[in-house]
């Protein structure tokens, strides 16, 4: 089973009609139980860094995550679901991330349109099994203001907006893109179909 972590904000619906077109056993949740004993993870997110992190406390959620997360459960975050791995964010200062990665999430500056809205390319970086049969030069779907900017060798896509940023980090059983495969058509249903192939 794949847990689908329900802490009041993200498209939860369409991330998880998405899995279940492709026949994923998923189920919504902000039980302990029930994410400790899924297979995989996976964290949708629209919405503020810091209303995501205080959400995710009220709940109890947060240091069970991290500590499940660095224990080797696999995890896919999108969009904010990736940003709250990063140690701080530009969004809610003096609000700490997991910290699972090193590295900060500032919001994109310069003569470029805020947000980042639509579709862009991505360039692999790094070859993963969550990323078999797409190719450089694709398109996702984004929605998001602010980038993740690792502090360590972890960037799987980078993607060009105002220069390059990172669109997906991959470190260890962690996948985490920026871009919303539930929202990416063909492309990004082959992303989902790899993560349940690989976790479910």
């Amino acid at each position: 089973m794949i847990a689908i972590v329900d802490y009041g904000m993200g498209n939860l619906k369409s991330v998880t009609n998405a899995f279940k077109k492709l026949g994923a056993d998923v189920e919504i949740t902000n039980e302990k139980e029930a994410i400790g004993s899924a297979g995989a993870v996976v964290l949708p997110g629209v919405g503020a860094f810091g209303k995501c992190i205080e959400n995710l406390e009220k709940l109890d959620l947060l240091a069970f995550l991290r500590k499940i997360i660095l224990e080797g459960k696999p995890y896919l975050g999108i969009c904010l679901g990736m940003q709250i791995l990063f140690e701080k964010s530009e969004e809610a200062p003096g609000v700490k991330g997991m910290g699972i990665i090193k590295g900060s999430v500032p919001k994109f500056k310069g003569q470029i349109k805020v947000p980042h809205m639509g579709w862009n390319s991505i360039e692999i970086v790094k070859e993963t099994p969550i990323l078999k049969g797409i190719a450089s030069g694709e398109h996702f779907y984004f929605v998001h203001s602010y980038y993740c900017l690792p502090e360590e060798d972890v960037t799987a896509t980078k993607t060009p907006y105002g220069g390059d940023f990172a669109s997906s980090v991959l470190k260890n059983n962690v996948f985490a893109c920026q871009f919303h495969p539930e929202k990416s058509q063909r492309v990004g249903q082959v992303l989902l179909k790899n993560f349940i192939a690989l976790h479910a």
